[in-house]
């Protein structure tokens, strides 16, 4: 385990006055670019441009996310909600942009928190990876409870408990939590054997699932009941008037687009990070960005009723084994129950990276163990146990009721759109100030990615665009989260969860600054940000 590590949490640093210097390559899978921030290569780089890319495709997967929350777009927007998908792919790729940008200069994993701490100070930097790992913790549970929408149409033997495969009837809520067990220990498994394991199964799990999609699509498209005028119209949405469809449809959308930063959560296991991670940020965001579009499409047009009710309740799944009959419709969820296992995979994989970096400061309760790399396999097996057990503790939210099953699908969705925000906003105080420097070159020389004299204008998109997003999916509408009534928890379940999270960091923070002041002083880390300045200088800028 590298000496950057210690447990301790200490009061913020003054900034020093230079940065490290670049370390050499000292095993196979070093580049010496760590050195630049003061760490030691220990994560193995092995990852190519495709590898990147699916890290990123795969924490999106489109087909897990669309086939989970399509039910709730209709339901709640009726066909009109498909306009609320270009609207957030927009807002999306603007936030993109700008993790690009970051991406290139700062090729570290722990995305989030690294790129918060160095553009802001440690304390806002910690808050927003702390932020961000809980919503990535949930994010994996969430993903798992996916489950439930396509195996028991698939074949109703998946169906263990009770007979009512609905994820909101009780039956269908308390399966779901036993077939998302099972995933999650299957992909614990795998996040601490190996990285090349974990990388082969996201390589050919992406390839099945950009495969799938397009012939999901292709079909649906061409098995249409309806004109695309269709998408025009509020009929059968639970919610009233044009903008309130969109707001509650916009769901969807924003459920699906997120995780992009994943190329950058990977960088350290990256070959040329700095060229490789922008573009692949980007272009996962844009792929899924278009297939889910034209899967949302698809699905309103070929659905052989939008008023029989089974589209706001089946979804997907009722669209595919209805339209394009049983046997082709049953051989296209097998491919989705894939998408799903894959994805929660890499969900996990970026919250593991994420405890990995913030650990590997000193930063969280039980550092010294979740900061240790396996040096024979080049994966942190800590984060991967402490992941897989919280995500599966969170699935038991589903025995207590339905309501559970949104409420952690919009939980997850704002903690990560507020740490996207914490990083936009930042950097956007940044270029306005002149202190950023938007320009650069890797190690060859070549020009590092740049929004250039975009910056701004872009900057501004992504930051309004991510609070907006975070305050619509927060709000507690009782209708949406608490339907049924009476668990008034639900209603404003995120709200409370979000407060509880921040409470708890403050007050474990409050607690290890009060536990260094009584301590002898220990030696500073060498690794930025944690360790050695309470904001690191900007490598572009020097």
């Amino acid at each position: 385990m590298t000496s950057t590590a210690p447990s301790e949490v200490r009061p913020d640093p003054p900034e020093p006055h230079s940065k490290p210097a670049p370390a050499k390559a000292t095993t196979p899978h070093d580049d010496g670019s760590l050195g630049e921030f003061g760490y030691r290569q220990e994560l193995h780089r092995s990852l190519g441009r495709y590898a990147s890319f699916a890290a990123g495709f795969s924490f999106i997967s489109v087909l897990t996310t669309v086939f989970q929350f399509f039910a709730v777009g209709y339901a709640f927007g009726g066909p009109v909600f498909f306009w609320a998908w270009p609207a957030v792919l927009v807002g999306q790729l603007a936030v993109a942009a700008c993790f690009a940008e970051l991406a290139a200069r700062y090729p570290i994993s722990g995305a989030i928190y690294q790129w918060a701490s160095r553009l802001s100070n440690l304390t806002f930097g910690w808050f927003a990876g702390w932020i961000m790992v809980i919503g990535q913790i949930v994010v994996v549970a969430a993903a798992a409870l996916a489950l439930q929408m396509v195996m028991p149409p698939l074949w109703s033997g998946f169906q263990l408990v009770g007979g009512d495969p609905s994820p909101t009837s009780a039956s269908g809520a308390a399966n779901a939590a036993i077939l998302g067990v099972v995933l999650l220990t299957l992909t614990t498994l795998v996040n601490v054997v190996d990285n090349r394991v974990m990388s082969v199964i996201n390589r050919v799990g992406v390839t099945a699932e950009i495969v799938g999609a397009v012939l999901i699509a292709a079909l649906l498209l061409t098995h249409t009941e309806r004109s695309p005028g269709i998408t025009f119209h509020t009929s059968g949405a639970a919610q009233s008037g044009l903008f309130g469809a969109l707001l509650v449809g916009s769901f969807t959308a924003a459920y699906v687009m997120i995780g992009f930063d994943s190329a950058g959560e990977m960088s350290e296991e990256t070959r040329h990070p700095r060229r490789t991670a922008p573009r692949t940020i980007l272009t996962a965001l844009g792929a899924a960005g278009l297939l889910g579009g034209l899967l949302v499409l698809g699905g309103l047009l070929a659905a052989p009723s939008l008023t029989d009710g089974r589209l706001a309740v089946d979804g997907m799944s009722y669209v595919l084994t209805s339209s394009l009959g049983d046997g082709v419709g049953r051989l296209l969820l097998a491919d989705v129950v894939v998408a799903i296992a894959v994805g929660t995979l890499a969900m996990q994989t970026a919250a593991c990276r994420m405890l990995f970096s913030m650990a590997r400061d000193g930063q969280l309760p039980g550092s010294r163990l979740l900061a240790k790399v396996d040096p024979r396999t080049g994966m942190p097996s800590g984060p991967a146990l402490a992941v897989g057990a919280v995500a599966g503790a969170l699935l038991l939210l589903n025995f207590a009721s339905p309501e559970a099953f949104l409420a952690l699908g919009t939980t997850c969705i704002v903690m990560l759109y507020l740490a996207y925000a914490m990083v936009t906003g930042p950097l956007l105080v940044r270029r306005l100030r002149g202190d950023y420097a938007g320009r650069g070159t890797d190690e060859t020389g070549r020009p590092l990615f740049s929004l250039g004299r975009w910056g701004v204008p872009v900057n501004v998109l992504a930051l309004l665009y991510g609070l907006f997003m975070t305050v619509n999916l927060a709000w507690p509408r009782a209708e949406v989260y608490d339907p049924a009534g009476g668990h008034w928890y639900f209603q404003w379940f995120t709200v409370l969860f979000l407060t509880v999270s921040l409470a708890a960091g403050a007050a474990y923070r409050m607690y290890r600054r009060r536990a260094d002041h009584r301590s002898p002083a220990a030696p500073q880390p060498s690794g930025a940000p944690a360790g050695s300045a309470s904001r690191a200088p900007d490598p572009a800028s020097s």
